[in-house]
């Protein structure tokens, strides 16, 4: 890839994923003089023994401590030389007390990121680190040296101290760090990049530290992850659609135009070209016949007798039509699988409103993020060029390093996770529940000798996992614990709600996963119905279909004669029709499953098969062939 230039000021959401999975960065020249006059500026105050924060100060609650002239601990006999001044000392002592995460590292992606965003805000020319330091990092990011940092340890505020610790004791020579694919000690990593430990000065280790990269790095990877997802779940939503032979026009343009939420109108257009070319969608509800059992005598060609069901309809007799004349006029007398109504459940029916209403969610922590991407984000902030008559004026501390501007757009997203896990669970609840599925087999399998579940158990699995992303959906920006003896007493908690959100988008692709391997099963199914009373239709006159109907009149001549009559349109309207398929983008879809996944004919074990439809949602190949499609 082509390396990323930083400057502080336009990294965007698309380059930090290239530089996470790979990509090097460069350091724009013109930034480093705003870099080298703020450290500069420090060293002069330091000279000048003027107190500051984090200089010649203590951090947190020892802020009011000065640091003096001599370690008086060297006045002690036998004390060793450290060879470092106390302003030194301060900055490697701050990060080595404070790397103190625990549990499962984090991916190298999420390490890769967060090492981007410090050095990018760090150019921002207000932290006081010198360029040296900031080509050290610099180097260390582009070697492949990738600190090992434990996920469990940051509260948002101030900043995420502990894991940038871990970030930033690799680079003094400490911690651990993955080279070359092998976990070594810090040190042993970097001699093996050819690269030297750095000796950190005034104010580099708070630099280094102090700031939002852990939080910002998770959010920005879930969200790059969430946008596929959302436009998965889409995907997957227009397969159930055509599965169901659904109703469109809750999707038309003038609909949203009345309620225009942006997520909800690009959703709606989002299915209808998903759905172009589709002659399942909005089929005329008598054409579709319902599921039954396959029998020996079901079909009459050695063909036709190959397929895994047999068809059905039901006659709505001349006495029971009363009202309902001018209905009856439009769509022939027969009831098959699809209900004589015009809208569908929820789950379809509202598809742009919940998935919109997550896209919108998905917008807003994306400006958010992008946002922070360029800002400076530790404490406290150097204003070398200031012309201010106290040096507090020149080095003020702020609050930029609480994470809270992140944690709320990621509860917002948190919270929208399992609405469109929800919704896909519940589709693929109507497709295995013969109550709900408009005709097609009770969880997808002919079952004619009741030995067979079929789909039954993978809505199990989906529900688990939609309880799962609920349960984990409570807000932890809304749980604040002090630190630091009370002076940080409000702290964002942003960290682990971008950690919670990253877990969580992968959760959500799971479920989407196993829609769209059901979807592919009814699709099939129901596209085989239809074209088989079509192909039925072709080659027989009605009588072959008005075996296929149930409560043809046995006794009396003329309502027999009307049946006939009624029987021999539904065979010309079959007959006549093309062969019913589902949308262009629909079916490049469910091709790429069929390449990786067989219809399910019989029972056989699925455990393969699921964790392959999940992968095949995680690398993107099922969205990839529909976006090929429509291209």
């Amino acid at each position: 890839m082509k390396p990323i230039r930083l400057d502080g000021r336009s990294l965007t959401r698309a380059q930090l994923v290239d530089v996470a999975y790979g990509a090097h960065v460069e350091l724009d020249e013109t930034r480093l003089p705003a870099v080298a006059r703020a450290a500069d500026f420090l060293a002069e105050q330091v000279r000048r023994e003027e107190p500051i924060y984090g200089v010649s100060t203590g951090f947190g609650s020892n802020a009011d401590r000065l640091l003096g002239a001599h370690r008086l601990r060297e006045q002690l006999p036998g004390e060793p030389k450290s060879g470092e001044t106390l302003h030194e000392e301060l900055q490697r002592n701050l990060i080595i007390t404070h790397a103190v995460c625990v549990g499962e590292p984090f991916a190298p992606e999420v390490v890769r990121a967060m090492l981007c965003i410090r050095i990018n805000t760090l150019l921002r020319g207000h932290s006081g680190i010198r360029v040296a330091v900031l080509q050290a990092l610099t180097a260390m990011l582009n070697a492949g040296v990738v600190p090992v940092v434990p996920q469990l340890g940051s509260v948002g505020a101030s900043g995420d101290l502990a894991p940038l610790s871990h970030l930033a004791i690799v680079l003094l020579g400490g911690g651990e760090a993955w080279y070359e694919g092998q976990r070594l000690p810090g040190a042993q990593a970097l001699e093996n990049a050819g690269l030297e430990p750095v000796r950190l000065s005034y104010k580099e280790g708070l630099a280094l530290n102090n700031g939002t990269a852990q939080m910002l790095a998770c959010g920005v990877l879930a969200l790059h992850r969430l946008e596929e997802m959302l436009d998965t779940a889409d995907l997957a939503a227009a397969m159930t659609l055509d599965a169901f032979a659904g109703r469109l026009g809750a999707f038309a343009e003038e609909v949203h135009a009345l309620r225009p939420h942006p997520g909800q109108v690009h959703v709606a257009a989002h299915l209808r070209r998903l759905l172009e070319g589709s002659t399942l969608s909005d089929i005329p509800y008598h054409l579709v016949p319902r599921f039954r059992p396959w029998q020996p005598g079901s079909w009459d060609t050695p063909e036709s007798q190959a397929l895994r069901f047999d068809i059905g309809w039901d006659w709505v007799p001349l006495e029971q039509r009363h009202g309902r004349e001018k209905f009856y006029q439009r769509f022939r007398p027969f009831r098959g699988g699809k209900k004589h109504q015009p809208q569908d459940s929820y789950s379809l029916r509202c598809i742009p409103q919940v998935h919109g209403a997550v896209r919108d969610a998905a917008a807003q922590a994306a400006r958010v993020l992008e946002v922070e991407l360029n800002a400076l984000t530790d404490n406290p902030i150097v204003f070398p060029d200031a012309d201010k008559p106290h040096v507090e004026e020149q080095v003020i501390s702020a609050g930029h390093f609480h994470g809270m501007p992140l944690a709320l757009a990621m509860s917002y997203v948190k919270a929208s996770i399992p609405v469109l896990a929800s919704i896909s669970e519940r589709r693929l609840n109507k497709l295995v529940d013969p109550a709900t599925n408009d005709g097609l087999p009770a969880f997808l399998i002919g079952n004619e000798d009741s030995t067979e579940s079929g789909h039954m158990i993978v809505q199990y699995t989906a529900a688990a996992i939609v309880n799962d992303l609920s349960s984990r959906a409570m807000p932890a920006s809304v749980y604040s614990i002090p630190t630091s003896a009370n002076a940080e007493d409000h702290v964002s908690m942003g960290a682990n709600e971008a950690r919670h959100v990253l877990g969580m988008v992968a959760d959500l692709g799971k479920v989407l996963g196993l829609e769209l391997y059901t979807a592919a099963q009814a699709l099939d199914l129901r596209r085989d119905m239809i074209n088989a009373a079509r192909d039925l239709a072709r080659r027989n006159g009605p009588e072959a279909l008005a075996a296929k109907v149930l409560g043809a009149p046995g006794e009396r001549a003329a309502a027999h004669a009307a049946f006939m009559a009624e029987t021999e349109g539904l065979r010309a309207e079959l007959a006549g029709a093309d062969e019913f398929r589902p949308g262009v983008a629909v079916a490049a879809a469910h091709a790429a499953i069929r390449e990786a996944i067989p219809f399910l004919e019989r029972d056989r074990a699925m455990d393969g098969e699921v964790a392959l439809a999940v992968h095949l949602v995680e690398e993107g190949t099922v969205l990839s062939a529909a976006r090929a499609a429509l291209a």
